[in-house]
């Protein structure tokens, strides 16, 4: 993986800005649709656009919901019982948030991380991509209040709309990343939505053939399967611009947060991580390849994110940044297809 425009940590305080204003607001609207702003933000300052965020935001606030209001208090003893419960997203965000204030951020991720897989794609996968997002800042720039805060908002979202998928079969195996996703099957019906999509799931190729003992063969299995769902999503993108770009960016969040998380989680980490990624590509993607135009000579990668800031749109903000991790030709156009399809929201 690839990683080249990041240069120096962010200095100018603009993303814990942007976090303390957003964490008055919950994180979802309209009954379900995710708050992306969190995951944007990051993105942005990630890669050098820190003096646009504010604006940014201010455009995306419209969109924004107040927190909802607490409902029965989460606990040790009846955290079970509120897991997958959406009324409670208040409750377990202050859970996490109590969790987090008395204890080290890694060690409450490293006990709720394999609680949280089996739902990986709960809220169309929205929160374990922002729980990736802030694990990166975690990692890469140190904690402070508003990054750990962060962390238990995102955490807190998981919790709540926890929800796995319906249990699977497997099909025959494939040899890689790329044949596995091109050998997963359409759900019959794409009328719906991810929900009514995701509960019509039966069965998914068998990849990898066999489990990685070693670690690192695991996180370079990841790695693949980032890649592949990447360069998919250049052919097959038109089939839902927005919502393919999550096979590619939820297996994405779980590559980012495996450093934080002790090494015997990365092999189930990398089973949840194919499994959301071949889920949104059976919910969403066309029967046929559609072709897409090459990378013009000489365009840069920070131009191409520049050109995915300027857009405006966050699914497109978010996949480029994934792109920008994958690195090369494949990738750069799967990035200009994502911000050629979407619509502009700036």
């Amino acid at each position: 993986m690839d990683d080249t425009t990041r240069r120096t940590p962010d200095t100018s305080g603009t993303l814990d800005e942007a976090l303390e204003r957003l964490h008055s607001f919950g994180p979802e609207r309209d009954g379900w649709l995710s708050n992306h702003a969190p995951m944007a933000v990051e993105a942005l300052v990630h890669h050098g656009q820190a003096p646009g965020v504010h604006r940014w935001l201010d455009h995306y606030r419209a969109k924004l919901e107040d927190m909802p209001d607490r409902f029965t208090e989460v606990t040790p003893a009846n955290w079970r019982e509120a897991l997958g419960d959406p009324r409670r997203i208040a409750d377990w965000t202050a859970y996490f948030e109590r969790e987090t204030a008395d204890r080290p951020w890694r060690e409450v991720l490293a006990e709720w991380w394999p609680r949280l897989l089996p739902g990986i794609a709960a809220g169309a996968t929205h929160p374990v991509i922002r729980v990736g997002h802030c694990v990166r800042t975690l990692l890469a720039s140190g904690e402070n209040a508003p990054r750990v805060a962060e962390l238990a908002h995102g955490l807190g979202y998981w919790a709540a709309r926890h929800q796995p998928l319906p249990p699977l079969a497997s099909l025959a195996p494939a040899a890689g990343a790329a044949a596995a996703l091109d050998a997963v099957d359409r759900v019959p019906d794409q009328s719906g939505g991810i929900r009514e999509r995701l509960g019509q799931l039966t069965a998914f190729p068998l990849w990898p053939q066999q489990p990685a003992a070693d670690p690192d063969l695991t996180r370079a299995r990841l790695e693949e399967l980032v890649r592949a769902a990447t360069h998919r999503y250049a052919a097959y993108a038109h089939g839902s611009p927005v919502m393919l770009v999550h096979a590619a960016t939820a297996p994405n969040a779980v590559l980012r947060t495996l450093p934080a998380l002790p090494r015997d989680l990365w092999a189930p980490s990398l089973d949840a991580a194919w499994a959301a990624g071949a889920a949104v590509t059976a919910a969403y993607s066309p029967a046929k390849p559609a072709d897409y135009p090459a990378v013009p000579d000489g365009l840069a990668s920070e131009e191409i994110f520049a050109r995915a800031a300027a857009h405006g749109d966050d699914h497109t903000i978010k996949f480029t940044d994934t792109a920008l991790d994958v690195g090369g030709p494949t990738a750069l156009a799967a990035a200009l297809r994502s911000i050629e399809l979407n619509p502009p929201v700036l």
